[in-house]
């Protein structure tokens, strides 16, 4: 099993922990739950969905959809209970640049980043027929699976989202690890 060493604690931003694995795996579904089951204990949860392939939240004749037609880089559509923002991007953004949107949260969920440095609790499905997304990986911190696995971290089965949560909570939230690079603790010579 990893030991988990405690990191500095920054109160300015949110820890974050990643939902990955491949497509149809049931991320969105583990997500859902785990949100859910947070908010439920009275967390302010907020979320990051990653879209490799592109998206368009705008519809073609709204107002704020004109906005940009007409060359605003930005648009922010605001509402008494919501806020809306679309903005121009230059770079595929990880979750760390997208932190300052979240400062009154208690933790950030992403769905997505695999590839990313952050902490991830991997959904996988051996029956879809792909390997492991992060099986190896150093910031794999639990999975979620059907499977009986032994991967070296907890494994929750799915539709469990409580027992996910409260791990979240004692992992992520009470001890704010959100660099796996100081998670290993060096190993025994």
């Amino acid at each position: 099993m990893t030991t988990i060493v405690p990191l500095p604690i920054n109160n300015d931003q949110p820890p974050v922990v990643c939902i990955v694995g491949f497509s149809n795996a049931g991320k969105t579904t583990v997500t859902n739950g785990l949100v859910a089951a947070l908010t439920g204990r009275g967390l302010r949860v907020g979320t990051i969905k990653h879209d490799v392939h592109g998206f368009e939240m705008d519809r073609p004749g709204k107002d704020s959809w004109r906005h940009r037609q007409a060359g605003a880089a930005t648009t922010i559509i605001t509402s008494p209970d919501r806020i809306g923002l679309v903005m121009d991007s230059d770079h595929d953004h990880q979750p760390n640049e997208l932190l300052s949107l979240f400062k009154r949260m208690d933790i950030v969920i992403a769905e997505g980043f695999k590839r990313s440095r952050l902490p991830k609790i991997e959904v996988f499905r051996p029956e879809i027929s792909k390997p492991p997304a992060c099986r190896n990986d150093p910031c794999l911190a639990a999975v979620v699976s059907g499977a009986d696995l032994d991967w070296g971290v907890p494994r929750f089965p799915p539709g469990n989202s409580d027992a996910l949560a409260r791990f979240v909570i004692d992992r992520f939230i009470a001890h704010t690890h959100t660099d796996c690079s100081a998670w290993t603790a060096p190993a025994a010579g």
